[in-house]
């Protein structure tokens, strides 16, 4: 028995890296899984190695967002699970951020959340369940300098989150959120811009002495869209190696 048999799920950013891990343990616990992307081949090989569905899919456009809801009941009759993983980073201090750059972070990492949410949850109210898991990041708990529309994002996330659970808590859909720190995925090359020293210094300041894989908040993320976490909503889940318990 698998912890999500019978679920359906959608993993946004599924194509690698950490929604990839959680796509491949969604679905080795039982869940149809639909992933998306915008990285189509990467996402279809993915998709394709562990018998899920993709759809190429920008989760800036309400379109797009409708369709992947729509393709995703039409072939397996339900939603039951999304968590909106798709998110980018750039460093930038608030004096060299540019408009531009900062309203493209905030359209997919806070947008794009919200707009997940918003196509969800009509077909899980109807269905009288569903857990939401929105990724967020250590860097919307606390902040840093550095990249100031990538925290303001991941803020921004954390809000939404609650606000999302106590309107949809009566309709017995739960909606958490994630915040990892450093995790060895595609996004720390771009943290450290490759710095393999800068990437041990980062790693010498966690608690616990190493980054997570990425199958590690998977697992956590495994966690809240399964049963177990049946009485959890509207809360942070952190995983971070200790770095924010000072």
């Amino acid at each position: 028995m698998g912890k999500l048999d019978d679920k359906v799920a959608i993993v946004t950013g599924g194509a690698r890296g950490q929604g990839g891990a959680e796509a491949a343990l969604f679905r080795a616990e039982g869940a149809e899984v639909v992933i998306t992307d915008v990285l189509a081949d990467e996402g279809r090989a993915h998709a394709a190695a562990i018998g899920a569905t993709f759809i190429p899919h920008d989760v800036r456009s309400e379109e797009e967002w409708a369709e992947v809801v729509r393709q995703a009941v039409e072939r397996h009759g339900r939603v039951d699970v999304l968590v909106n993983n798709a998110g980018i980073y750039q460093r930038g201090k608030l004096a060299d951020t540019s408009l531009e750059d900062y309203r493209r972070i905030v359209d997919v990492n806070q947008v794009g959340v919200f707009l997940g949410m918003k196509a969800v949850a009509p077909t899980m109210v109807a269905q009288q369940s569903g857990s939401i898991v929105n990724i967020s990041s250590i860097a919307g708990l606390v902040a840093s300098g550095g990249a100031i529309a990538y925290g303001a994002s991941k803020f921004a996330v954390r809000g939404m989150t609650k606000s999302a659970a106590i309107e949809l808590a009566k309709a017995n859909v739960r909606v958490n959120s994630v915040h990892p720190g450093m995790i060895e995925t595609e996004m720390m090359t771009e943290v450290t811009g490759g710095d393999a020293g800068r990437h041990d210094r980062f790693a010498a300041n966690v608690p616990l002495r190493r980054p997570a894989e990425p199958d590690e908040v998977a697992a956590l993320a495994l966690f809240l869209a399964s049963d177990d976490s049946r009485y959890c909503t509207g809360s942070e889940f952190v995983i971070d190696g200790g770095i924010t318990a000072s």
